[in-house]
């Protein structure tokens, strides 16, 4: 019996994600999460990067941003590698942020996933999973007895630790850090003084500049402010243990570390948040084995922070329309396929730039001192400071294209261009908003309509205009990458072909949408 069109393993950010775009993909998710109650330990602070023009395609993005915390600072700066990116001269930073704590982002998820019909059962524990040539069942200790579940795919999102990874046997090979991080959001301390500037004046320190580093040889400490009443302070020690980020930091474990490092005590006020964790550098070798498929943190782990979630939860977005298409009968035979190859290079590109923020940090002589401030010179020029954001928020991505001739546009996250028609003005992100395939005629182009017609109503067919046409036309996949375009004025004799190609090869043969 068929319990569920997918069993989603873990209720974390990836899935709860995956679970609110299955259900817009028209499918039946059933998220099973070991722990009975959503975890207060803020993992992550906020949310960033591309994740947030997804959000903003799916009409989502003014909610999370009313759930911040904080309002987004006018002139963001991002940690990397041990420096600052400072965006601020930037007019149209394409690395922007939410203060946004990962407790307040699971609710807003989780809240979002019941809406649409997700069923979320909280403190039922996976403990074996087995799969054949058409189902995965999951054994499952619930809250009053142990019981089964059987679906046509499971996907572990269940961390870095991952059960369902070990359980389906999957490799994930890399590298854990020696560095321990401490991280604490507290109020200032009576005996420190604020400076107009943002400097705090420390009894036994002296005066210490915000947005800093300070470097030793027992370790690194930083400071800055969050809000205009809230310190954020950091320490980074080398320590031969290995660190459960599950387990609540103390104040004076972070004091303590702080007088290590700095050699002097740093006097704290009231905690808002603590936390403790360690740095890995691993990528599972295969997002898929058969039925069972890895998203989030499962799948790999970075050694920086800032990019986690948002890698993670466009995983799921990535992922939901292809299990739909197979679980509805449309897909063709290697769609799902495409998951690992796309998202695994996804993953790698992660892996390169927070690599080598590893590279930047750890080294504590002069050598590496010199890395730092070249590094830093490089940024002072617009365009690496664009390609160096772009590369951190993840905008850059190009998948590979199975055309080698293909347009630009193609693999790359579709512009949100502002349309017309004679009726009404729309955009990309508002046609986006249901998560369906769209072609975008952009140019009166009758000929491609007719190519894509036998295509209708999986596919979206808009006939509109642009003030600035990038291309003749553009079929943009569920999760907003294009698909395909045609050049300016492109001939038909070119255009059709690869139009009718790009969409057999992501949404079948005509035939199986007879019955859509």
């Amino acid at each position: 019996m068929i319990d569920a069109d997918v069993i989603i393993v873990g209720a974390g950010p990836t899935g709860l994600m995956l679970a609110c775009e299955l259900r817009l993909a028209g499918v039946q998710p059933l998220v099973l999460e070991r722990q009975s109650q959503p975890l207060e330990i803020p993992k992550a602070n906020g949310l960033g990067g591309q994740i947030l023009e997804l959000l903003r395609y799916r009409g989502l993005l003014d909610r999370f941003e009313a759930a911040c915390t904080a309002p987004s600072p006018p002139a963001p700066r991002y940690p990397f590698g041990g420096i600052h990116v400072d965006l601020s001269p930037l007019q149209d930073p394409p690395l922007r942020g939410l203060m946004l704590p990962q407790p307040r982002l699971e609710r807003l998820l989780d809240e979002r996933a019941r809406e649409l019909g997700a069923q979320v059962r909280r403190g039922h524990e996976i403990v074996g999973v087995s799969q054949n040539g058409t189902t995965v069942t999951a054994e499952v200790h619930g809250p009053d007895a142990p019981y089964q579940v059987t679906a046509p795919y499971l996907v572990g999102c269940d961390g870095g630790r991952s059960r369902i990874r070990d359980m389906a046997g999957i490799p994930f090979p890399g590298t854990t850090y020696p560095e321990v991080n401490r991280l604490g959001q507290v109020t200032l301390a009576e005996s420190v003084t604020r400076l107009s500037n943002g400097d705090l004046d420390v009894p036994g320190l002296g005066k210490m500049r915000a947005g800093t580093f300070t470097r030793t040889d027992r370790g690194v400490f930083g400071f800055g402010w969050l809000t205009s009443e809230i310190l954020m302070v950091s320490t980074t020690e080398d320590e031969v243990r290995t660190v459960d980020d599950d387990v609540p930091m103390t104040l004076t474990e972070l004091e303590d570390s702080i007088c290590r490092v700095l050699g002097a005590s740093f006097p704290l006020g009231e905690p808002r948040r603590l936390s403790c964790y360690q740095f890995q550098a691993r990528q599972a070798d295969q997002y898929r084995d058969g039925r069972i498929l890895l998203a989030g943190d499962a799948a790999h782990l970075f050694p920086a922070t800032g990019v986690g979630l948002s890698v993670g939860m466009l995983d799921a977005v990535n992922l939901a329309w292809k299990l739909a298409g197979d679980i509805q009968g449309w897909a063709p035979a290697a769609l799902l396929d495409t998951y690992h190859h796309e998202r695994h290079f996804a993953g790698a590109r992660t892996m390169l730039h927070t690599q080598a923020q590893v590279a930047l940090r750890r080294g504590q002589d002069q050598a590496a001192e010199a890395l730092r401030e070249v590094f830093l010179e490089l940024l002072a020029d617009e365009q690496p400071l664009r390609r160096i954001a772009a590369l951190i928020a993840g905008s850059d991505i190009r998948y590979p294209a199975p055309n080698p001739n293909a347009h630009a546009l193609t693999g790359t996250f579709a512009p949100d261009l502002t349309l017309q028609t004679d009726q009404v003005t729309t955009s990309v992100a508002e046609l986006m908003e249901t998560a369906r395939p769209v072609l975008l005629d952009l140019a009166d182009r009758p000929d491609l309509r007719e190519t894509a017609r036998d295509w209708h109503p999986c596919v979206d067919i808009h006939t509109v205009k642009t003030d600035r046409r990038p291309a003749d036309a553009i079929l943009i996949r569920p999760d907003a990458y294009v698909a395909w375009a045609a050049g300016i004025d492109e001939p038909f004799a070119t255009a059709a072909p690869a139009l009718e190609e790009a969409l057999s090869h992501w949404f079948g043969t005509p035939s199986v949408h007879a019955g859509h």
